[in-house]
């Protein structure tokens, strides 16, 4: 006799679950978690939280430095008191260095990708080692009459073909353009 534990198929799974009853212990009162304004969680606020206001204050800043240090005049720095700063060349010149290393980065990784990815002839773009033929046996029913789910398996490229391009087939005018 088959054992009562044994699962053939994801529905019997279903069908166990639907046998047992939801089971809540009620709450203790013990296990109250703080709530007020300002806590998160038990022990204050999240790192994350943290590192985001401090890294979005440190951009305001560095910005509005940047921007004083880049346009405003001479003799308007040196009325604040600031002698030493570096030459106005780098407000422009950073940037642009910046945004022309982000564009040679993208493009020698899209350049990269263009030389490990097989060409479309190639045999290793439909098949690999992973590939699964479907299976040809018949399916049985359980004892449910239900029948089992069938095992993974990759679509054939003709199957695929036929599906998504036998309307072209049947019509081989309505297509063409004249």
């Amino acid at each position: 006799m088959e054992d009562p534990c044994s699962v053939n198929s994801p529905r019997r799974i279903l069908s166990f679950s639907k046998n047992r009853r939801a089971h809540v212990p009620p709450p203790d009162s013990d296990d109250r978690s703080p709530t007020g304004f300002g806590v998160s969680g038990e022990h204050g606020p999240k790192l994350s939280e943290v590192y985001g206001f401090v890294g979005s204050i440190t951009t305001v800043v560095a910005t509005a430095i940047f921007i004083v240090w880049a346009y405003f005049p001479d003799h308007w720095l040196h009325s604040m008191g600031i002698y030493y700063y570096p030459n106005r060349y780098w407000a422009l010149a950073v940037p642009t260095y910046l945004i022309v290393t982000i564009v040679l980065a993208i493009g020698f990784y899209i350049g990269l990708n263009f030389l490990a990815t097989p060409p479309p002839t190639s045999l290793s773009s439909i098949f690999d080692e992973f590939s699964r033929e479907p299976l040809d046996t018949i399916l049985l029913q359980d004892d449910d009459g239900e029948y089992p789910i069938e095992p993974i398996s990759d679509i054939d490229v003709n199957q695929i073909n036929d599906i998504m391009f036998s309307n072209l087939n049947d019509n081989p005018d309505k297509d063409m353009v004249t």
